[in-house]
């Protein structure tokens, strides 16, 4: 039997409705021999993986870590000398805070060959099953997209920056920080703006609050919103578009 090439793709699953994957990743997933997936993908995704394929899972829910990250660093790189073409799936785009490029600069001095898929990030796609466009003309001219969350568990220095903007804001990983979020955009004397909370989203059960910087805290009682969800500051959040469904159903006449 031949020694498959040692190689690694790092693919992006999207923000968690199935449909919102690419072509490329499907190939991807379907020619792994192993896959390690985190736990913000949609696990029906699985269902392209082969037979053969070893599927593992690497990720973190409520603070349980199934494997620290250098530990699987080392597994890629172990599973990837052992079996061949090992793929790390990622939800939403790996290169948007997935650590997409910290694995494959990781592996490549163990001599494997490093790939990558690019998926649809929740930073766009979760606003916009809302109906929420992070640009409109008259209304935003730009949008930030900011962690609020830094290595060290702190509160990243971007959030003050970002609220003396008049962007939109888009905040990853920010609901344990969500209080920090409203003091520093109420010190701006921005209690009045618009904020959306989007948990789950693009998913059946996406759950949504809606209000200004002043109320969104109650709001997130009365909704019992919760992570993963993504936080939208800004004008635009008043400009939601009049969807039928946020998982719309793509037919043929």
């Amino acid at each position: 039997m031949s020694i498959k090439t040692p190689k690694l793709t790092v693919v992006g699953a999207g923000p968690g409705d199935e449909d919102l994957i690419t072509l490329k990743a499907i190939k991807a997933i379907d020619s792994a021999d192993v896959i390690l997936y985190d736990a913000l993908i949609n696990e029906s995704l699985l269902k392209y993986a082969s037979e053969d394929a070893e599927l593992i899972f690497v990720g973190k829910r409520k603070g349980c870590y199934a494997f620290q990250q250098e530990q699987i660093n080392e597994l890629i790189v172990s599973k990837a000398k052992e079996k061949g073409h090992v793929v790390r799936l990622k939800g939403g785009d790996p290169f948007i805070f997935g650590r997409g490029a910290e694995e494959i600069d990781y592996v490549r001095p163990f001599g494997l060959e490093t790939f990558v898929v690019p998926g649809i990030s929740s930073s766009v796609a979760v606003p916009a099953y809302q109906g929420i466009p992070l640009t409109k003309r008259g209304i935003s001219e730009s949008f930030w997209v900011v962690t609020a969350t830094t290595k060290a568990h702190q509160l990243s220095n971007d959030i003050a920056l970002a609220a003396k903007s008049t962007a939109t804001i888009v905040i990853l990983m920010g609901m344990h920080k969500l209080d920090d979020i409203v003091r520093i955009f109420s010190e701006e004397n921005k209690q009045d703006k618009p904020i959306a909370i989007i948990q789950n989203g693009t998913r059946n059960d996406e759950n949504v609050g809606i209000g200004t910087i002043s109320t969104i805290q109650n709001i997130v009682v009365e909704k019992q919103l919760s992570s993963p969800a993504i936080i939208v500051i800004g004008d635009v959040v008043k400009e939601r578009a009049v969807l039928s469904s946020i998982c719309a159903e793509v037919t043929k006449e």
